[in-house]
């Protein structure tokens, strides 16, 4: 089903290309979920992560039983299929703790050390060596992302921590799925171990402390779930055809996207940092594929 998507049927795109590709659609689904949690107000934070959860978890169950796929994937990769999930699940858990309790700006800048946690993770696990391009993108593209974001460093210590921490299982998480990819496991099966693990450790924290959403509120959670599961199978997808290394800095087009939504959608008018930063961003995206071939 993902690849169906028209422009990865053609071979001639590289495979380098295709990562590109589906780590872009994937950053703008991601934030358009972000503006789906804005939107439902103020519902318990559980509650919003297990109907991200759920819907992500019908869907790429669907998507498994129409391809014949595995849902339980290979035996010998359920323990990183399992690994996955639970690393993936504390990364989100963690990273709504630190927005509960941070400015959202200081959260933001914390959960996207995430990419630098990629390149170190993928050295040890996958033996991917890094070169100095790569490196210089990432510490680039996320200063550059500070312009946008606007810390303001008056963060608690705990808080930061878990910011720190939420980052940290990302990475750790975004590596096994490169790992996974290598082992055959295919992005559905992957992302329904995630959002099945998920399910089963949020669902007992929602029981306790639910609250019937509005019927608008409703909608959003459904747009919460669809969106996440767009995102989570093409990011998948997208480091079945790149080194995790290779795609890390890619994640910071979450943050331009974060800021052009709540342009058109919120009325946050970015200021010159932000254009700036947004800029910079797309001026390293540019130069990383460009030496990707060169």
């Amino acid at each position: 089903m993902i690849d169906g998507v028209f422009i990865l049927d053609f071979p001639m795109v590289p495979q380098y290309a295709k990562s590109i590709i589906l780590m872009t659609v994937s950053s703008l689904s991601f934030a358009l979920m972000s503006l789906m949690v804005r939107l439902a107000g103020d519902l318990p934070l559980f509650e919003k992560v297990f109907f991200r959860n759920l819907v992500s978890l019908f869907i790429a169950l669907f998507i498994i039983l129409k391809n014949r796929g595995s849902v339980w994937g290979k035996p010998e990769n359920r323990k990183y299929l399992f690994l996955r999930g639970v690393t993936g699940l504390f990364g989100v858990i963690l990273y709504f703790y630190s927005l509960n309790h941070l400015h959202l700006s200081d959260a933001t800048m914390l959960n996207k050390l995430s990419p630098f946690f990629v390149i170190i993770f993928a050295s040890f696990l996958l033996k991917e060596r890094l070169n100095k391009h790569q490196v210089a993108g990432i510490i680039v593209a996320f200063l550059a992302s500070m312009l946008i974001i606007k810390p303001r460093f008056d963060i608690m210590l705990l808080p930061a921590l878990m910011g720190v921490g939420s980052a940290l299982f990302a990475g750790y998480s975004y590596a096994i799925i490169r790992l996974l990819n290598l082992r055959g496991e295919s992005a559905e099966t992957i992302v329904f171990y995630f959002s099945f693990v998920s399910f089963l450790i949020t669902l007992p924290l929602v029981l306790i402390g639910y609250v019937p959403p509005s019927f608008q509120q409703g909608l959003y959670l459904l747009g919460i779930g669809v969106f996440a599961a767009i995102g989570q199978i093409l990011m998948t997808k997208a480091y079945y055809y790149a080194r995790a290394s290779d795609i890390a800095p890619y994640k910071y087009l979450h943050v331009l996207f974060a800021a052009l939504i709540a342009m058109m959608f919120l009325g946050e008018i970015p200021d010159l940092y932000s254009l700036a930063g947004s800029f910079i961003i797309v001026l390293v995206f540019i130069y990383l594929y460009k030496k990707r071939f060169v």
